[in-house]
């Protein structure tokens, strides 16, 4: 049996080698679209990640016997989801180790550990701090490219769980991959111009102003707020959290690839946000070592603005309970395929969505969708 040394991260330089980690074991790979460098470190530094207002969380390596880095692993506690859902959970997440049974059973040892003495009674995972943070392991489409907002994981990594023992199923999501087709299907065009009329119910286009200075990008996250509080593990998206990915990810986006539905009725309340931007899936494949410089940042550029990418990735799309029924999400196709066929757009990727989310997949039923991805969230008792 190997000699396995686990580390906690506890400098500047640790936390970049804990990092630099996945670029080492995933170099090469066709499948693994790497994180930015700078947004795994803007995460995981506990000053300037807003999650640390209601988390706390330690950082671990595991180095072999001639002290070559061989794994790694984020214990985290949301203690804002843990009083939510009723739980005691420690979360693992940034979970990457080479192939050796020892490596990943003593990362996990290192979270158990962690997570007892913090009086947890559960750890699970594959999680962030929020929904925002990549979440799951894949455990079908090893063959299939990955997303800026998923995890890529070898195949041997779901072996390990199932050798590992006492780990078992706590949620599965599945992905969709979407075929722009080559008109907006009849339905969708019949059921937007049906609930425009019947429920005064209309597409609004934003601008830099609104998101900015119009208060605009705060109401579509406390939208999505609101729609996904009773999935998964959803953790409530702060205040401070909020205007900081306004800051992170709406000064590059292309807005025309956000629609939100607004009802006139209600005084033009958003009932509907669909977040949508081009896939950055080969552009930071060419990030190298996740750096946008010296070259990165002109491939990632070409994705965004001209659109020199065949995909569109569905980040963020989420509707009121009470206008599901409705056909608002009909509204927001309507909308966004004529651009997703104006840019040249192939197919689109769902996103992990809950399995047993029937309410979220109904809404791919007039597209062409291949189920491409599996992944799955685990949970072992400690």
């Amino acid at each position: 049996m190997s000699t396995i040394k686990i580390k906690k991260v506890e400098t500047r330089k640790d936390l970049e080698r804990f990092i630099d980690f996945h670029y080492d074991l995933y170099k090469d790979n066709e499948y693994d679209v790497p994180t930015l460098f700078s947004d795994d470190l803007n995460t995981l530094s506990k000053d300037k990640n807003a999650a640390f207002e209601f988390s706390e969380a330690e950082y671990f390596m595991a180095f072999d016997g001639r002290g070559r880095m061989v794994g790694r692993v984020a214990a985290i506690i949301n203690h804002r989801a843990n009083k939510r859902w009723g739980r005691k959970c420690v979360r693992f997440g940034w979970i990457d180790f080479i192939d050796d049974i020892n490596v990943s059973k003593a990362l996990f040892d290192a979270v158990e550990k962690y997570g007892k003495s913090k009086g947890m009674e559960e750890m699970i995972g594959p999680l962030g701090f929020t929904d925002l943070d990549p979440e799951g392991m894949l455990t079908m489409g090893f063959d299939q490219l990955g997303t800026m907002a998923t995890i890529y994981n070898y195949p041997y990594y779901p072996e390990h769980m199932e050798k590992l023992g006492d780990f078992e199923k706590d949620n599965d999501y599945v992905e969709f991959k979407l075929m722009v087709p080559d008109k907006v299907p009849e339905k969708y065009t019949k059921i937007a111009e049906m609930i425009q009329k019947r429920y005064d119910l209309h597409i609004r286009k934003l601008t830099k102003k609104d998101v900015f200075e119009g208060g605009y990008g705060k109401k579509m996250f406390e939208l999505i707020n609101t729609c996904f509080k009773d999935l998964y593990g959803y953790s409530e998206l702060s205040e401070k959290q909020i205007d900081q990915y306004i800051k992170m990810y709406f000064p590059l986006a292309d807005l025309s690839l956000i629609t939100v539905v607004e009802d006139r009725s209600a005084g033009n309340k958003p009932v509907a946000v669909g977040i949508t931007i081009p896939s950055l899936s080969k552009a930071l494949q060419k990030c190298r070592r996740g750096r946008l410089w010296p070259f990165g940042w002109w491939h990632v550029l070409r994705a965004l603005k001209a659109h020199k990418t065949e995909g569109v990735d569905l980040l963020l799309l989420g509707v009121l309970p009470e206008y599901r029924m409705k056909g608002a999400n009909a509204l927001m196709f309507y909308d966004l395929i004529p651009r997703y066929q104006a840019y040249g757009f192939k197919w689109g990727e769902s996103q992990v969505e809950m399995e047993t989310n029937e309410n979220v997949q109904s809404q791919w039923q007039y597209l062409e969708t291949i189920l491409h991805k599996r992944r799955r969230c685990y949970k072992k008792w400690i």
